[in-house]
């Protein structure tokens, strides 16, 4: 039976978050000469990366990769104090593209730390966005429900809990409720640490699967939020697959399938979720549906000295 129908989730794709790293790394390379330098990947998405490192930036993993004085922009992801340290010891010219809903995150750690209060981060252990935050104070790393058992706090009323922005909303909430269980007294964020477009993409891949078969979800298999829609849709009962294109999508998963529902992370570009709807119009597909979306508004700034920057070059 062939493919009668494509669903487009709405939203999709990139975030704001991600359109000012993106935004961040073009105004760069107008502004200085290559090579210039990122501190970890910009985004984690495979295409992005690539297509930066064809035009002269090189990504490090280590800061002292990066030449003494030479440009480095930060990752939307965020990086720990000692890294900001190490690149002013270098005197690296530092722009940084942490996205500001990270930058909350580090702003509410260090405030809850300052105010005597045990923290908890609920995340995934090695990734940057995580690495970047527990740099900022004292915590405790909670990954699964079943850690919380083990954990221990001075004052058990003072607890409060962080997340990391890309997580899934499903399993956050019951690692909180299991904090809660554990800590009666367990403080939250004033406002949810999973990023409102984390949440948004979730909610829609959730509202699919009602109608689908399959998803496909575009983007990088180190991209959190992209793991996370397809777990979201896995949890459902919809079989979904983590594909970086087109190329990807194995012929057997297609079979029996009458509607395919196609998503994509946060860090994806919205050209390969376009060539994936052209795959599966060649395999069938005659009607291709976007789904009714929930508006995003939000935009972010340039970081003021880049802006100056710009400026400056205008004028001389």
């Amino acid at each position: 039976m062939p493919i009668k129908k494509v669903l487009l989730a709405n939203p999709r794709g990139f975030c704001a978050g991600v359109v000012r790293a993106v935004e961040i790394i073009e105004h760069v390379l107008r502004l200085y000469p290559p090579p210039v330098y990122v501190y970890h990947e910009i985004v984690h998405n495979r295409h992005v990366v690539e297509g930066f490192a064809k035009r002269g930036v090189v990504f490090v993993q280590e800061i002292e990769d990066v030449p003494d004085g030479a440009v480095c922009v930060f990752s939307a992801h965020g990086v720990p104090p000692i890294t900001r340290e190490l690149a002013e010891s270098r005197k690296l010219q530092v722009i940084d593209a942490t996205c500001p809903l990270v930058t909350k995150v580090h702003l509410e750690a260090i405030r809850f730390t300052r105010e005597g209060y045990s923290l908890f981060l609920i995340g995934h252990p090695g990734h940057e966005e995580v690495v970047g935050t527990m740099g900022e104070a004292p915590m405790r790393l909670v990954s699964s429900i079943e850690e919380v058992e083990g954990l221990a706090a001075p004052d058990p009323e003072k607890v409060v809990y962080l997340t990391q922005t890309t997580l899934s909303v499903d399993d956050t909430a019951e690692i909180v409720k299991a904090l809660r269980r554990k800590f009666p007294k367990l403080q939250a964020p004033v406002t949810d640490d999973v990023c409102y477009a984390t949440q948004n993409r979730q909610n829609a891949v959730r509202e699919i699967t009602k109608e689908c078969d399959l998803i496909l979800v575009v983007g990088s298999g180190n991209s959190s939020n992209s793991q996370r829609l397809r777990e979201v849709s896995a949890n459902t009962g919809i079989p979904a697959y983590l594909i970086n294109n087109e190329t990807e999508i194995n012929p057997e998963w297609l079979e029996g399938v009458e509607i395919v529902g196609v998503t994509a992370g946060a860090s994806a570009p919205e050209e390969y979720v376009m060539r994936v709807v052209d795959y599966l119009k060649s395999a069938g597909a005659t009607e291709v549906e976007e789904c009714a979306a929930e508006e995003e508004r939000m935009h972010f700034a340039l970081p003021p000295q880049l802006v100056q920057l710009g400026k400056s070059e205008v004028s001389a």
